[in-house]
């Protein structure tokens, strides 16, 4: 089952768009929302037929996350928090693992969220890991304190991933937020996306059964190559939907300040165009990955990844910027759409992979990197 534009389309405008200043400005979890989104199969394209998914894939799922972006940011992040973590098992090699999850991630009655920002940042030596592992009977200790992880509450679960002791491999495994020796802190508060339940997660002695290890060392690196590019490519669907809202909100005050928004250097049509550009890259590139997901490890398709993920981030920032000013003071007034998109956009620019990351990664790509 999927999700219908129709359907997708009156969920939004009922359910989500009259929580919306909630969700920005005094923290609310949209719970309800996804829930339902999860029943109407807005969950469910990442997933294959056999594990309780439809299988339209990749593509469908920027599509849903797009759609939800162009009304809050902070609940198209948290559908890619949910369908990240169903991909990162779906891509696994764990059955076990496959049939107990997926069935409940496609329809929301399980939610779920990701954990590999400090993984990936590590994995390419931008900051130190911040968990360990340690080889126990049936499974592994983990122990360490991750700051942010997005999409969380007491019965939620995640999938992260770090390195062994005494082998420095990674392993990367699921984790129930109620399990023994896990603990969630409120450690820190955003100036966007505080409705999208970020918290700190504290592991002592945390035992994650093989069950639930969803790539052991031996074939850690391989997973993380098939899963990342496709991670950071889903992203992509926060980005188009923010910029399709950012060129609203500039064409909105066309007729009233044509006469003085002339004058700013982004219009809405040369924005739209280049979206346009984007857009039909991003479904390229997913169509890609649908047909073979393996093709993710391939070095080719990984930089053609992340320049778009690049490209899309800057062109968040250029049209929520646009946005901001076409708006003007209307936009600066603290319930205003414009100025929640602008600081919804600087957190497409933060978020692993920061448009600094993606920058230095194609630089070692182009043998151009600094030392």
């Amino acid at each position: 089952m999927s999700a219908t534009t129709t359907d997708l389309k009156s969920l939004i405008a009922h359910e989500l768009a009259p929580r919306v200043a909630a969700i920005d400005l005094e923290a609310h979890y949209p719970e309800l929302f996804l829930r339902a989104i999860g029943a109407q199969g807005g969950f469910a394209d990442v997933i294959a037929p056999e594990f309780g998914g439809s299988g339209k894939g990749l593509g469908e799922t920027i599509a849903t996350m797009a759609q939800i972006g162009e009304t809050c940011l902070s609940t198209a992040f948290i559908h890619w928090c949910q369908t990240a973590c169903a991909r990162y098992i779906q891509l696994s090699d764990n059955d076990t693992a496959k049939r107990a999850w997926l069935p409940r991630l496609a329809n929301g009655s399980q939610l779920g969220g990701t954990g590999l920002s400090n993984t990936c940042k590590s994995d390419c030596a931008i900051e130190r890991h911040l968990l360990t592992a340690r080889r126990v009977e049936g499974g592994y200790a983990i122990n360490g304190t991750l700051p942010w992880v997005s999409n969380l509450g007491t019965e939620h679960i995640f999938v992260t991933g770090c390195p062994v002791e005494d082998d420095g491999r990674l392993v990367f495994f699921i984790t129930r937020c109620n399990q023994e020796g896990f603990k969630l802190v409120d450690a820190a508060h955003f100036t966007a996306l505080e409705g999208t339940r970020t918290l700190a997660c504290q592991f002592r002695q945390v035992f994650i059964p093989d069950s639930e290890v969803l790539a052991p060392p031996e074939h850690s690196a391989a997973y993380l190559a098939r899963i990342q590019p496709g991670m950071f490519l889903a992203q992509l669907g926060m980005g188009i939907g923010l910029i399709r809202d950012c060129v609203r909100l500039v064409e909105s005050v066309g007729r009233t300040h044509v006469h003085i928004n002339a004058y700013e250097t982004d219009q809405a049509d040369e924005l739209r165009a280049t979206l346009a550009g984007a857009e039909q890259e991003v479904f390229r590139l997913a169509a890609r990955l649908d047909t073979n997901p393996s093709a993710a490890e391939l070095p080719p398709l990984h930089g053609e990844i992340l320049r778009i993920r690049l490209a899309g981030g800057e062109l968040a920032l250029r049209a929520a910027n646009a946005a901001m000013l076409h708006q003007g003071a209307r936009g600066y007034l603290r319930t205003a759409t414009a100025q929640r998109r602008l600081r919804e956009a600087y957190f497409i620019a933060i978020v692993t992979p920061s448009l600094k990351h993606l920058r230095r990664e194609i630089a070692k790509r182009d043998g151009k990197a600094v030392s």
